[in-house]
């Protein structure tokens, strides 16, 4: 806390009670505070405040917030399976790379501060704790100390900062993360430095990613993101070469499609119908380009990639189950969520009471579920709005689409009439892109506030509500242009003569060429669109350089959570997922964007962030429920977009009921349109006959379609439930590695049990070995809940 008196000075209050002058602190402190000092006569100056914390803090808080500590080295194993495959087959392995000082592995158990002797390097206080356990511990203490009315929320930093009392709070980085120019011995570099040669730049781009110096200088969640990351841009590399192949097998058929060419040697025999109230007859072979080039995304093989990108979808999130509870032994955090997870600093602080836990039997904050259940509901009547918010632009998009091809056609502008619907359509996109990425922002910051006040217990389960939000909305936001594509534009336009209008205008049809060569140019648009926009906004500006360690970290950027990387790449998932029939070069634009997305995102962390505050993490959260959900859409979509919006099905039922050819296809799937529509005849696209019935095949064809999504949906489900049960969760021998850590955690425990129980019946308690005369324990000074806020 401090002062708010300009003529004051800056104090900082501590653990136990007693306020220390800025100029006591240690020099060389591993957290640091900032406040910004306004004064009536000159300009603004920042005052820097480090803090560390003695040796009894950071035992009594290790013990309190569950920290492990190291019971037993264990021999190095490799994380990437890529590598053991390599050298078994004896072939030299290029993403390979020596990086110095690879921390070590070890078995380990919650930190007891009366067993401290039973673990590794207890001898030692200044190296016991690593640097990223010390900032979780201040951290802590910060996070949960209050400094005015808590019934008003007056506690920790991030309140403090966001009053403007303070204007940040940050651990320090290790020191430049630029190495000196000359020979330098790598084991001598800083960690910072270590990940900025053998990470961050980008010649490491075909290298593994260091994910246990990512874990030992950011924390668990960060490093699980990367190695999510790292896992999910390699499983892309089969997917985007059957893709490419897909596409060049598209590129094959141009040339040698049978109702391609019939409908560029058709000259003038198909006259077909206008495509609006005010458009004129054209023929169908002026859209002979176009037609082809659709044939580069509807053609037989989408369907082979359909179902190979659904299988795919399931193996790459079974896999990555495997590797998820690999990293988290590895990293101690298997059992984080169930058993270590403290309460929210936020929430201890602010919950109304307490209630004593059935498990453990401790006094433990708590809110009450109903009043937890009425704010959620009223948070998602908040979500329901801003879901009506997007429909309601996405049909204006529908209505400029509509306008602007009016207003193109009645310029009488040979040019522009003859692509007035490709016009419409792009800058429709783009206009769409627009208005997501508007509203994206505004949602975010709703969802923020909503989550904080739904008072959710736990960090997870607050992440998990903020997610949740937030990521339904962008589903939306993202997805439903092109899902009214796919399966709703120009199904509902009636035929010649009967046309349905929108507001009085005419429902929007599919152009010339067909509604899938539209759904491609969409997802392009807003899938690439979007990631380079994100990654032009991820290059930053150069930081002048400062003296002083925290004034360089001052001057970096804030870094603001994990929560935009994933959603990110979650979309992505969905678009190469969800529409792949549509666009198969889909996984080969994510592929190429997350080459370029890890190393400048390791850049940002490692260059250009403040080093954020240690969080941990089980695993990386409802981010794979929702992935599970995506695949599970995926193979719907797919379906669906095959039997309805793709030519392949009518095309093999032509082949079937006819004489095993595609001569004279283009002839069946027109109509004439009936002769009080036009004298002279006309033809579009549809299954009726001269007076607008539908005529047998339509029925037999849409039997056809919905068999297709029956056997579809039923074989990709089936196969992909045979690789859950064929995969197992968690490998053998990490099995076996939690239960030998489980029982040297038993016998540690077990043996501190005994000596307390001589010691006691000697009756000479024994000297807690944490016992330091220059270091007394803590003990926190309440604060009342008086109107009055403390003098510091």
């Amino acid at each position: 806390g401090s002062s708010r008196s300009p003529e004051s000075r800056f104090q900082l209050f501590w653990s136990n009670g007693q306020s220390a002058p800025a100029r006591h602190v240690p020099q060389y402190a591993p957290f640091v505070i900032l406040q910004l000092d306004l004064h009536p006569y000159h300009a603004a100056a920042v005052t820097y405040v480090l803090l560390s914390a003695p040796w009894s803090v950071l035992c009594y808080y290790a013990e309190e917030i569950s920290l492990k500590a190291p019971l037993e080295e264990v021999p190095q194993t490799n994380l990437h399976w890529s590598k053991k495959v390599l050298d078994k087959l004896s072939i030299p392995n290029l993403m390979a790379q020596d990086v110095p000082n690879p921390p070590k592995d070890y078995y380990t158990c919650q930190f007891r501060n009366n067993k401290l002797e039973r673990f590794l390097g207890s001898e030692n206080k200044d190296t016991f704790f690593t640097n990223t356990q010390r900032h979780q511990i201040l951290y802590e203490i910060l996070a949960r100390t209050p400094y005015g009315v808590m019934k008003k929320g007056e506690v920790g930093i991030d309140r403090l900062v966001a009053e403007k009392v303070f204007t940040a709070a940050y651990p320090l980085h290790e020191g430049p993360f630029k190495v000196a120019e000359g020979q330098v011995d790598p084991c001598s570099l800083s960690m910072r430095q270590i990940l900025f040669r053998y990470w961050a730049r980008w010649a490491c781009w075909r290298k593994y990613q260091p994910l246990d110096h990512i874990r030992e200088y950011f924390g668990e969640k960060v490093a699980l993101y990367f190695a999510w990351l790292g896992f999910y841009t390699g499983w892309l590399l089969p997917a985007a070469i059957v893709g490419l192949l897909v596409f060049l097998f598209g590129i094959w058929l141009m040339t040698t499609d049978v109702p391609a060419k019939e409908i560029c040697n058709s000259g003038g025999t198909f006259i077909m119908c206008p495509l609006c109230n005010i458009c004129t007859y054209w023929n169908l072979s002026s859209i002979c380009t176009t037609f082809k080039a659709g044939l580069l995304f509807d053609n037989g093989g989408t369907v082979f990639f359909s179902m190979f990108m659904a299988l795919w979808a399931v193996t790459f999130l079974e896999y990555w189950k495997r590797t998820s509870a690999v990293l988290a032994h590895r990293w101690d955090c298997s059992e984080f969520e169930e058993i270590e997870e403290r309460p929210r600093p936020e929430f201890t602080a602010m919950a109304p009471m307490t209630l004593r836990n059935p498990v453990t039997g401790a006094e433990e904050p708590y809110f009450p579920q109903h009043r937890r259940f009425n704010r959620t509901i009223t948070g998602c009547m908040v979500i329901i709005v801003m879901l009506s918010v997007v429909l309601i632009f996405l049909m204006a998009i529908i209505l400029y689409r509509s306008i602007l091809s009016i207003i193109i056609y009645r310029s009488k502008n040979s040019f522009f009439i003859f692509s007035a619907g490709r016009i419409a359509s792009l800058t429709g996109s783009v206009l769409n892109l627009l208005v997501i990425l508007m509203l994206s922002r505004l949602y975010t910051f709703l969802a923020q506030v909503l989550t904080r006040w739904e008072m959710h217990r736990t960090q997870t389960k607050y992440e998990d509500a903020f997610i949740l939000k937030v990521f339904i909305f962008q589903f939306v936001n993202f997805y439903s242009s092109p899902i009214y594509i796919a399966f709703f534009k120009g199904r509902f336009v009636g035929y010649p003569g009967k046309y349905h209008t929108f507001f009085g205008i005419l429902c929007s049809v599919c152009p010339a060429g067909g509604c899938l060569i539209e759904l491609a140019q969409e997802l392009l648009v807003i899938m690439v669109g979007k990631q380079i926009i994100n990654n032009v906004q991820e290059f930053v500006f150069p930081k002048k350089p400062t003296l002083m360690p925290w004034e360089k970290d001052y001057k970096l950027l804030v870094c603001e959570g994990l929560f935009n990387e994933y959603l990110e790449m979650v979309l992505q998932f969905g678009f190469i997922t969800i529409f792949v029939a549509a666009c198969p070069l889909a996984p080969l634009f994510a592929l190429l964007n997350n080459w370029v997305e890890v190393r400048l995102d390791a850049q940002k962390f490692v260059c250009e962030y403040r080093r954020p505050v240690v969080e941990r993490a089980q695993d990386i959260g409802i981010w794979f429920n929702i992935l599970q959900v995506i695949c599970h859409l995926a193979v719907i979509s797919n379906a669906f977009l095959i039997a309805f919006t793709s030519d392949f099905l009518p095309r093999l039922y032509y082949r079937y009921t006819t004489e095993g050819t595609l001569k004279g296809y283009v002839n069946f799937t027109l109509a004439t349109a009936p002769h009080s529509y036009a004298e002279n005849q006309t033809t579009y696209y549809g299954y009726r006959d001269p007076e607008g019935h539908l005529l047998p095949e339509y029925y037999q064809l849409l039997a056809v379609r919905l068999a297709f999504v029956i056997i579809f949906e039923h074989v990709v489900f089936f196969i992909g439930r045979l690789i859950d049960m064929m995969v197992p969760d968690i490998p053998g021998e990490v099995e076996v590695k939690i239960k030998r850590e489980h029982y040297m955690a038993k016998e540690a425990l077990a043996e501190n049990q005994v000596r307390l129980m001589i010691s006691k019946v000697l009756r000479k308690p024994e000297a807690s070995p944490s016992t330091d005369p220059e270091s007394p324990a803590p003990s926190l000074i309440p604060v009342s809940d008086g109107h009055q806020k403390p003098s510091l």
